[in-house]
């Protein structure tokens, strides 16, 4: 079975890691681990002035958990783990020392959204709405909650968390999720390319300080994490979520 990917590229300064997993770039919790890794290892790397996070193909950015993996769960210490592999993730945006870029080619919903949000600049594309389905579910965006409500504001976070709806690339840009949104992925991929040229250039002492400062008062954000991963670990246990999943699959297999 293809559990998907996780690989990395240094160039001009700029380390490119790319994500990707058949089932619209979802994340079971390999990549997850492959993922913060491969942002801690990159940041830690002298040479590295930024680091670009994207996935695999034109379609959607990230389907947030895998459904698969979320149905296999069928006790607490696993689920802590599986909703641990993306605090891990986003604690590695947050803390690997190096400013993350984030490209949205399309869809996102659910831990998507939170890598989106964990951004320290994102680059999207007027498809790219978003919605946290957690809900959906039977649990909520407990884990990646603080990084969303940073970034959109505490009201923003929790309607979206409440009614699970799209929000357009339009409306993510007045709300400061995404800093720029182009027509198509062409377009979004030479003002990529433009605004890392500018960085690779930049002073790296400037650009590791100006990443502190930004984060600074969500230090945190690391000791919110066993209580909030606990939230949603226990409630995708219950029958009622197991069955929702299941209702969902069929829907997105009858499509």
């Amino acid at each position: 079975m293809n559990n998907g990917f996780v690989n990395h590229k240094l160039k001009n300064n700029i380390s490119e890691i790319t994500f990707g997993h058949p089932k619209s770039n979802s994340l079971p919790r390999e990549i997850l681990e492959l993922l913060a890794q491969n942002i801690l290892n990159e940041g830690s790397k002298e040479e590295v002035k930024a680091i670009l996070l994207k996935s695999e193909g034109e379609k959607a950015f990230c389907a947030g958990a895998s459904f698969d993996e979320l149905l296999s769960i069928d006790e607490l210490e696993n689920s802590k783990k599986f909703f641990g592999g993306f605090a891990k993730v986003l604690n590695a945006m947050r803390s690997c020392g190096k400013l993350v870029i984030v490209r949205v080619q399309g869809k996102t919903t659910g831990g998507g959204v939170g890598i989106a949000c964990a951004a320290d600049y994102c680059f999207a594309t007027k498809d790219s709405a978003l919605a946290l389905t957690e809900l959906n579910l039977g649990i909520g965006p407990f884990v990646i909650g603080p990084y969303v409500e940073r970034k959109m504001g505490k009201s923003a976070y929790a309607a979206i968390s409440i009614d699970a709806d799209f929000r357009s690339a339009d409306w993510c840009e007045k709300h400061d999720v995404y800093h720029s949104v182009s027509e198509n992925i062409e377009m979004m991929d030479e003002e990529i390319n433009k605004f890392l040229q500018k960085l690779s250039t930049r002073s790296a002492d400037a650009l590791s300080l100006i990443k502190k400062v930004s984060w600074e008062g969500t230090e945190h954000f690391e000791q919110l994490m066993p209580e909030r991963i606990l939230m949603s670990a226990s409630l995708i246990l219950e029958d009622s979520a197991k069955k929702n999943i299941e209702k969902i699959k069929e829907r997105l297999r009858a499509k």
